[in-house]
């Protein structure tokens, strides 16, 4: 989250990578997400979505570069080009979201970039058209925009978005079948997780299963079909952080469920997803927040937790 980037080997061998562009690091911002390009194995490039400002920190925005990362005794980034830069900077320091993901193999997403951006702390900045605020963001791999993104006639900054109404997702993946799911946080409670599907509006500020925070009510999602609903929320919160769609071959058992991190619960949540249904299967209380989990190319599980004394743990077996 400062602005460092690490390379840790297999044996816990930990060193930071050189060249990371300048972070600003302020409340809930700072460096946010690294992903591999799709051909990493053959190009080396990398993705990080990070808060910059241009104005000495008087507004603040994320920002998603990318650049070839030299795998040495002294790893280092080079070759960073700019790809996507989050419409207007804010004063907040919060709700930045900033996840990254990129679609399957063989998928109609084969290839493109899918970025989270949260409303900023500023509601309104969801439902509105000239604000890449509350949103989610579907690219090239280069940043340019794909002339088949849904919303051709909304001004051009809306050209980039694939759907809107979010609050803060901090968690966004595909399943086995290319379906994309994020996880949002909910403003007091009402934390969700949904199903992203093109062109739809999920409802934030208008409606949510939670309530600000000064406890005055919102419109619960079946007030309003017209907006898309979660598949599955949660009151009281989990704080919900990373997420990942199991397909690996270690864990067969849990193969297309998904695993989210959460902060409030200080747990792993399992949810198991049945074409459109989803429900909770298990929590795997933790103790400690988590800030995100993946899982590796063996089919591993890695967790990472939120603490300046946070671990990095790899699980590969049930007790």
């Amino acid at each position: 989250k400062p602005g460092k980037l690490w390379l840790v080997d297999s044996t816990g061998l930990k060193r930071e990578v050189r060249g990371v562009p300048e972070t600003i690091f302020a409340g809930q911002g700072g460096l946010g997400d690294v992903i591999l390009h799709p051909d990493f194995s053959e190009n080396k490039i990398i993705y990080l979505s990070l808060v910059e400002s241009k104005d000495k920190g008087k507004t603040r925005g994320a920002i998603v570069v990318r650049g070839k990362l030299e795998l040495s005794e002294n790893p280092e980034l080079t070759e960073i080009e700019e790809v996507w830069t989050q419409i207007p900077k804010m004063k907040s320091s919060g709700h930045f979201s900033q996840k990254m993901a990129f679609g399957p193999p063989g998928s109609r997403h084969d290839g493109y970039l899918f970025i989270t951006s949260g409303d900023r702390q500023e509601k309104t900045t969801a439902q509105r058209w000239d604000m890449a605020l509350g949103k989610i963001i579907r690219l090239h791999q280069n940043g340019a925009i794909p002339k088949d993104n849904p919303f051709q006639d909304k001004g051009e900054l809306a050209k980039s978005f694939w759907t809107l109404g979010h609050r803060n997702s901090l968690g966004i993946a595909f399943d086995q079948k290319g379906n994309l799911w994020a996880s949002e946080m909910g403003p007091r409670h009402g934390d969700e997780f949904n199903l992203i599907e093109e062109g739809k509006n999920y409802g934030w500020p208008v409606v949510s299963n939670g309530n600000n925070y000064d406890g005055t009510e919102i419109p619960d999602h079946s007030t309003r079909p017209e907006f898309a609903a979660p598949k599955a929320f949660w009151i009281p919160t989990i704080a919900p952080s990373g997420l990942f769609i199991y397909s690996g071959k270690l864990f067969t058992r849990w193969k297309g469920n998904a695993f989210l991190g959460g902060l409030r619960s200080r747990a792993i949540i399992l949810l198991e997803i049945h074409g459109n249904k989803v429900m909770e299967a298990e929590r795997f209380n933790w103790g400690k927040r988590i800030r995100d989990v993946e899982e590796g190319p063996d089919g591993a599980i890695w967790v990472l937790e939120d603490d300046s004394k946070g671990r990095l743990i790899k699980i590969t077996k049930q007790n």
